[in-house]
């Protein structure tokens, strides 16, 4: 297909924003693919905001291309060649003159690795979260960079400041940098050490599809793609690795419930509402058997994924809301709390058991996770508390309960739902 010319501004419009739409798809490709050229993260960011520009520059006047991913991933890996030239000529200019040409020079690309991960996204990965690195700094990194988040939303993920984020981030690729750290694939202990913060990164980022934390939609498949076939790819990787099948298996149940989770205008059906005919039985059969290759392998109590992808299967295996093992997910929810303390599974917790003890004896619980500092602009915790104020008929606090989630949230499918259930109190 033939790009057509866009004119107008309405039609310059639609092409910046087809640019920026496509650009935040693909970029964690890009970035990938032309880190590989140049074995620096920071300066193949730079390339691709530099596809970027030539993108917003040339589409609304010449026309989106057939295949919008493939021409940024060409023209950054140009930019990157042509970057890569401008070394060697600067390297034999200075040879020439008997300066030593390797200072401030990157090396070359090393031969390929029959070992190694045959997948750049995920290599670059696990260069991301180098050790030099501390373990925020490795997550918001990649986040970064393979997540395609903003910092924005990384800093809602991690209930931080941005300026907090904005200074990892800068201080993560500074670092890289100066420390040398090559676009390598790690063995042995080395990619043992490095494991946890890749599976972290691979959550997180496919969090931000699952329920996307700004925007107009509520999902961003593309992520939970990406993240759902990391985690493929790793289990094959490492199969002795008992959390890695747990995240694995964590993420197709959570995937096979894709179809349902939106109605018919994209808007948010909550899992109480939805059509349980349309999750997906192969997503779900996979989830088990990566669930059963968890236990097989774990050489202890369960980790905190397999914990989470237990609890992902009591959901699965219900056919129906009020078939759904309430109390296993309580219990289950109080050893992932024991294993991985967070204010944010001990809010899980509460829900799970409001389902199975009533929702008196999980206000309590909400009302005391109220002053955690991490939980005060989480949208969640007050969006909780009102499904509890309403389930006792207390319509006048829940509405206002629903009002502060409606104001708290950034997505606004999210925000419509909410403010939906807020003027529902008032029937």
């Amino acid at each position: 297909m033939t790009p057509q010319p866009t004119t107008g501004p309405g039609g310059r419009e639609t092409a910046a924003r087809t640019v920026e739409t496509v650009f935040r798809m693909e970029s964690p490709r890009v970035i990938a693919g032309v880190t590989r050229l140049v074995r620096d993260v920071g300066i193949a960011e730079e390339l691709a905001q530099d596809a970027l520009v030539a993108a917003l520059e040339q589409w609304p006047r010449d026309g989106v291309p057939a295949n919008p991913g493939a021409w940024l991933m060409t023209t950054a890996r140009n930019r990157a060649v042509d970057l890569i030239r401008r070394r060697e000529t600067y390297v034999r200019k200075l040879a020439e003159i008997g300066r030593d040409p390797s200072a401030g020079v990157a090396p070359p690309p090393e031969p390929a690795d029959p070992d190694g991960i045959d997948d750049d996204l995920l290599r670059l990965v696990f260069t991301a979260c180098h050790p030099v690195l501390s373990a925020e700094a490795r997550t918001a990194l990649t986040l970064r960079l393979l997540g395609g988040l903003t910092t924005a939303e990384i800093a809602r993920a991690f209930l931080v400041p941005e300026a907090t984020v904005a200074q990892r981030i800068v201080r993560a690729k500074r670092t890289l940098a100066t420390r040398n750290v090559a676009f390598e694939v790690p063995h042995g202990p080395d990619r043992a050490a490095r494991l946890g913060s890749v599976l972290d990164v691979i959550y997180l980022i496919y969090n931000e599809g699952y329920a996307a934390t700004a925007g107009d939609d509520w999902l961003r498949p593309a992520l939970c793609e990406d993240a759902l076939r990391l985690a493929r790819v790793l289990s094959g990787l490492m199969p002795e690795e008992s959390e890695v099948h747990g995240l694995t298996a964590l993420l197709e149940f959570q995937s096979s419930r894709a179809a349902a989770r939106t109605g018919p205008d994209g808007e948010p059906v909550l899992l109480e509402d939805q059509n349980r005919a349309r999750w997906n039985r192969v997503f779900i059969a996979r989830g088990v058997d990566a669930l059963t290759l968890a236990d097989a392998t774990a050489a202890g109590a369960p980790g905190p994924y397999a914990l989470q992808a237990a609890i992902a299967a009591c959901h699965a295996h219900a056919h129906r809301y009020d078939e759904t093992d309430w109390s296993r997910i309580a219990t289950l929810y109080g050893l992932l709390a024991a294993r991985a303390p967070s204010p944010v599974v001990e809010l899980n917790r509460a829900v799970a058991v409001s389902m199975a003890e009533g929702p008196a004896a999980a206000l309590p619980l909400v009302d005391a996770l109220t002053g955690v500092p991490a939980l005060r602009d989480y949208h969640l915790l007050p969006s909780v508390r009102g499904d509890l104020l309403a389930r006792l008929g207390r319509t006048r606090e829940a509405r206002a309960e629903f009002e502060r989630a409606a104001s708290l949230t950034r997505n606004a499918r999210e925000r419509e739902l909410l403010l939906r259930r807020a003027a529902a109190q008032d029937g």
